[in-house]
């Protein structure tokens, strides 16, 4: 088998955008081009790599197990290129990270210090929710990951790097706003808004509840903090919610925070990468950096 670096992007590409005219677009080729390549890498291969069913591109077991090749080849040679930049006192390239969607409160801020340190560094963030981060690390799609609660199907590397304080939030207008110690049990009239099944904060959740054997009456699942967050300042409920998604003290006004004697629930912020990967130059770096800035961020 002859396959080139060009045609292993290529392909990576479609395996990413699922579509012939978008691999063209992102490697700069027309897309008849792109489809004499990839009929060029399937000749090479010899067997079926994809297939159509109405009209969308479908990796074949063999296709998912060359995308899962061609990007471990790139990861080398991008780790190889960023070495030979810092021999040169160098340091450029690019950083891919996943996040879950509640770490949009702290990580953008966190990349823009690390971009002014760096700023021939290259950043592609992709915000999910927790599935979508965990569907990402089994494709080895990124250099880094970052969720609270990572998944125990898959072998990773796993790093703690700062808490994340799970708390009850209600209505200004709700009669316990103003309260201390309060108990767990009062609240057994209350309507609770969750997150969506799956997500780290319903799963934290959940299992504290189910450990104080208190049985919240769910009234509503919202996919989005932000969502929630209004729906209880409207007054349809209370939640737990990552203290992060409340913002700066402006924020938090518009709610209060219930003093529950069994809250905040103690949680904590994770650094995921597949078991055995060579982190590249740029991802170590900017691994000991979330480290050194978890610490500020436990100040505030």
């Amino acid at each position: 088998m002859n396959i080139t670096f060009r045609q292993l992007r290529l392909f990576m590409a479609l395996a990413e955008t699922g579509s012939v005219s978008a691999a063209a677009r992102m490697v700069h080729v027309t897309q008849p081009t792109a489809s004499m390549g990839l009929k060029e890498i399937t000749d090479a291969i010899g067997v079926p790599l994809y297939e159509v069913v109405a009209r969308k591109i479908h990796l074949t077991q063999m296709g998912h197990e060359l995308a899962k090749t061609a990007r471990a080849i790139s990861g080398e040679w991008e780790a190889f290129e960023q070495q030979v930049d810092g021999v040169k006192g160098l340091t450029r390239g690019k950083l891919k990270v996943a996040v879950v969607s509640t770490a949009k409160y702290f990580i953008p801020r966190i990349l823009g210090i690390f971009c002014a340190k760096y700023p021939q560094i290259d950043i592609a963030l992709e915000i999910l929710n927790r599935d979508g981060v965990v569907n990402r690390l089994e494709e080895n799609l990124d250099d880094l990951y970052i969720m609270s609660q990572p998944p125990v199907h898959l072998d990773i590397e796993d790093e703690v790097f700062m808490p994340n304080p799970l708390v009850l939030v209600a209505s200004k207008a709700h009669p316990f706003a103003n309260k201390k110690n309060i108990e767990i049990a009062l609240l057994k009239g209350d309507k609770f808004i969750f997150r969506e099944k799956g997500s780290g904060t319903r799963m934290t959740a959940d299992a504290h509840f189910k450990r104080l054997k208190f049985k919240p009456d769910v009234r509503l699942e919202l996919g989005s903090n932000e969502a929630i967050k209004q729906a209880v300042i409207g007054g349809l409920g209370i939640a737990v919610l990552s203290q992060y998604s409340l913002g700066d003290k402006a924020d938090q006004e518009e709610v209060a925070i219930l003093k529950c004697k069994e809250f905040p629930i103690e949680s904590s912020w994770h650094i995921v990468s597949p078991k055995g990967k060579k982190l590249s130059p740029i991802a170590t770096i900017f691994k000991k950096h979330l480290s050194e800035q978890s610490k500020e961020w436990v100040k505030a």
